[in-house]
């Protein structure tokens, strides 16, 4: 019942890892798999190898966590055994890659053997990263055109929250060739430790990640779907059966779950049956809550 499509890659369910979270090692994305995710998503990997921002680097808040990594990652030139462990575990492998310029993620892209690629351009704290780029709808689309042209695999375009209008940089990556695209990464939040007044996180400001976000996913998913051609993948905050099906009906075709998995590595095995059920018991299949709040 909850078995689909998407990009051409098959899914025994909707429900995917999110990049950043268990993602560094073949081993941990393969664990990921074993414990029923539908598909996985490594780690942000880039040209060279990059140590991140200084410690701390994630802190938990009333409403979820902020993170302030600074995508650090061995280099595309020491990953590909990691891909190929992960790939034992018999789902899809989603590379997600960055760079700060289109030539350098064609150059990634173009060396790694994934199932399909998620190019991050919205990484909310690596200077010259990211949303630096990911906030220009032009450069979103040529990053994504570059890519296109590089590789056959099925390319999915991770967009940024930290804008004024989404459908703008949306509309660019399918522009650009994208094959889906990814909404939302985090949301740029800052806490302070009022015993000093010190900015807690090394790099000062992060990314807040956790249930405090999902309605603004949400919004963003339901605004995309709404101008998009492509599909939608929804990701932000999603922690039980009860998120993911919300995500689906705003128009998202699969989902992402990441800081969840934190706190329970059998997140995945915990939704998928939930989902069955209510789904049964309204005699709806994917297809008929797929977009559903649109239909209002």
């Amino acid at each position: 019942m909850l078995s689909l499509t998407l990009t051409g890659l098959k899914l025994e369910n909707p429900l995917m890892l999110a990049a950043g979270i268990m993602g560094t090692t073949g081993g941990s994305l393969k664990r990921i798999a074993e414990c029923g995710a539908g598909a996985v998503v490594t780690k942000s990997i880039g040209l060279e190898p990059k140590s991140g921002h200084s410690n701390p680097s994630m802190v938990e808040v009333d409403c979820g966590f902020l993170n302030a990594m600074g995508l650090p990652n061995p280099s595309y030139k020491n990953f590909q055994d990691e891909i190929d462990t992960a790939r034992k575990g018999s789902v899809p492998v989603i590379a997600s890659i960055f760079g700060g310029f289109a030539d350098e993620f064609s150059e990634i892209a173009k060396a790694l053997d994934a199932d399909a690629f998620e190019l991050n351009v919205s990484c909310p704290h690596a200077h010259g990263y990211g949303t630096d780029i990911g906030t220009d709808p032009e450069l979103v689309e040529d990053i994504t055109h570059a890519v296109k042209k590089a590789i056959s695999a099925p390319v999915w375009v991770k967009l940024t929250p930290n804008v004024t209008d989404i459908k703008s940089t949306g509309l660019a990556a399918q522009r650009g060739g994208a094959d889906a695209v990814v909404a939302i990464n985090t949301v740029r939040g800052m806490a302070i430790d009022i015993e000093t007044g010190c900015p807690i996180l090394g790099n000062r400001f992060g990314g807040l990640s956790g249930r405090a976000i999902k309605p603004v996913a949400i919004k963003c998913v339901f605004d995309l779907y709404e101008v998009l051609d492509i599909p939608v993948i929804g990701v932000g905050g999603i922690s039980d059966w009860r998120d993911a099906v919300e995500f689906i009906m705003a128009g998202a075709r699969a989902v992402q779950i990441g800081s969840a998995v934190g706190e329970n590595i059998n997140i995945f095995q915990d939704i998928s049956p939930c989902m069955e059920a209510f789904m049964a018991e309204k005699q709806w299949t994917l297809d008929d809550i797929y977009g559903m709040a649109h239909e209002v």
